[in-house]
């Protein structure tokens, strides 16, 4: 099977989990329509963004694998005959949670999971007070339809993680995504923001001659802090091709549903013309483990 077709479903979200549910398997069932084998849903597509404050009664949104989420779309894959890559607020035990996206494979069953490897901590961005660090490593999850490369939003910002999942064999890399702008930033500090995102993800593809797919929320969704300004993510949701091509993008500011169709033999093509695998220096790069390299 050389073309693979891709679906990512760019969804707003609100307070009722159940209509979000519905919006989410909406989409799954739309892209389904259009040809998809592959749905990707965005990170926590289940709920409103709620790390924008520390609250423990958050925490309350938890929910353990198996449980409710992959249960449901467990049904669904196996309904559409379709791998899904879902995103949930996993608890693992009391007192201990992880921000987790889970493969469904075309049967119904949990094909693996992926807990969030790098976890912010900025304004608006409270992760760090609800996910423990995953523990699972950068290993790909076997499907019927590949090997996936998922990873979850901050880890976008990594060359490291991406290169670990090519090097572990992925053959797609995927990143279940919510991000998105203060609204108080100009619009020049917006788009500067909104480049280096699209541009960091379509670099992760060219090191790694691998395609990536991202998928990040819409909407804006205030904040529960009354001095908080609250976040207008920015959609754009899109697939790059094995040489940080753009095969397909979203709006800003819309639901959609995206399809694009993944040539899954280039990745070998472009890999024989740019082989930097080849050419790695692996025995110079010890000083990747260390934080940082002082004088």
């Amino acid at each position: 099977m050389s073309e693979l077709t891709v679906g990512l479903v760019q969804q707003a979200c609100s307070t009722d989990r159940q209509a979000n549910l519905e919006k989410s398997i909406e989409g799954i069932r739309k892209a389904v329509s259009q040809g998809a084998q592959l749905v990707v849903l965005q990170e926590l597509h289940a709920s409103l963004y709620f790390c924008q404050t520390e609250d423990t009664d958050c925490f309350d949104l938890a929910e353990p694998i198996p449980g409710p989420s992959t249960e449901l779309f467990g049904l669904i894959a196996k309904e559409q005959n379709v791998v899904i890559v879902t995103s949930l607020f996993e608890r693992r035990a009391a007192g201990l949670y992880h921000n987790t996206a889970v493969v469904m494979d075309k049967d119904g069953s949990i094909a693996g999971r992926y807990r969030k490897m790098h976890i912010p901590d900025d304004p608006g961005y409270y992760e760090k007070f609800y996910f423990t660090p995953g523990d699972l490593g950068f290993r790909p999850i076997t499907t019927s339809l590949g090997k996936l490369g998922v990873l979850v939003c901050w880890d976008q910002w990594y060359p490291e993680a991406a290169r670990l999942m090519a090097m572990a064999g992925a053959e797609l890399l995927i990143y279940p995504t919510a991000i998105g702008w203060d609204p108080r930033d100009d619009k020049a500090e917006q788009q500067r923001q909104r480049d280096a995102w699209v541009t960091i993800q379509r670099a992760h593809a060219v090191a790694n001659g691998l395609p990536v797919i991202a998928v990040n929320r819409t909407g804006f969704e205030a904040s529960p802090d009354p001095q908080g300004a609250g976040s207008r993510f920015w959609g754009h949701s899109f697939v790059a091709g094995s040489q940080g091509e753009i095969l397909v993008q979203a709006s800003a500011d819309k639901e959609e549903v995206l399809i694009a169709k993944i040539d899954r033999e280039r990745s070998e093509q472009v890999r024989r013309i740019w082989p930097f695998l080849r050419d790695r220096r692996i025995d110079a790069y010890r000083n990747l483990s260390e934080r940082y390299l002082d004088e």
